[in-house]
């Protein structure tokens, strides 16, 4: 068990520190100093402009961009340098922007493909179907038949199925109508109950409503961080580094 203490002295159990990560990719210098911390059981949001390094940041944790500096702790462990199918048999789940289902596949096929062993799906079901239960109804169905919010929906119940102690979603608003995304945020907080959720949203409301942490990326570093609650209250600060990001969800 990892156990730091933040700034005002009060201990608390941290499940993954990322210290001043630098990432390539190719010969392109994407993080230049990426340092964050999520807390055991929370929800903790990177928030940045677009381009600002947020979903590298996560490629990096996974290894899939490895940072060249740096080191990333997971549960206690460094995993820098480990190979990607290692470091999600650790325990952490991911769900990538664009999805990433299998189209041709079924949503009954999507969710058992994603076993890590055998039974993951029929001990998960009822609290997959619970969040997502109209899965459950189109269990059947081709992927390329899911609506957006649908296939989203399947990408998030995807990586439940097996058993992960961090999850990291990147912009699961994304392209969501407005009610999809008041039942998102329902599942989020309901998984969040049993799973720590790193979260890279640009919807500054929907952020604002689910995380306790954020951390700002921008240019390819760790600007802000702090607590959401304290975010909300400082406009000046929404506005300067994030602009675009807070119209986006609806907010001034």
């Amino acid at each position: 068990m990892a156990i730091w203490r933040e700034k005002w002295g009060r201990a608390v159990d941290n499940i993954l520190e990322v210290n001043a990560i630098r990432t390539f990719i190719g010969q392109f210098h994407i993080l230049e100093g990426v340092s964050l911390t999520v807390r055991r059981n929370a929800i903790t949001v990177m928030l940045g402009r677009n381009g600002a390094g947020k979903t590298t940041t996560l490629k990096s944790i996974l290894g899939l961009t490895p940072p060249r500096e740096g080191t990333v702790v997971f549960d206690g462990r460094e995993i820098q340098g480990r190979r990607a199918y290692d470091i999600a048999a650790m325990g952490i789940g991911y769900v990538p922007e664009h999805r990433a289902i299998f189209r041709n596949l079924t949503v009954g096929e999507n969710l058992k493909i994603a076993e890590r062993k055998k039974g993951d799906l029929d001990r998960k079901a009822d609290f997959i179907f619970g969040l997502f239960p109209d899965l459950k109804r189109l269990i059947r169905l081709p992927g390329n038949h899911l609506s957006g919010g649908q296939q989203q929906m399947l990408a998030v119940a995807r990586a439940l199925v097996a058993d992960n102690k961090l999850l990291l979603i990147d912009e699961p608003s994304e392209g969501l109508a407005p009610i999809l995304i008041e039942q998102m945020m329902e599942a989020i907080r309901a998984l969040s109950a049993t799973t720590t959720v790193l979260l890279v949203e640009q919807n500054f409301f929907m952020a604002s409503r689910l995380a306790e942490y954020y951390y700002i990326i921008d240019d390819g570093r760790t600007a802000h961080e702090g607590k959401m609650v304290d975010l909300v209250e400082d406009k000046e600060l929404i506005h300067r580094t994030l602009g675009a990001a807070v119209k986006k969800g609806g907010q001034s």
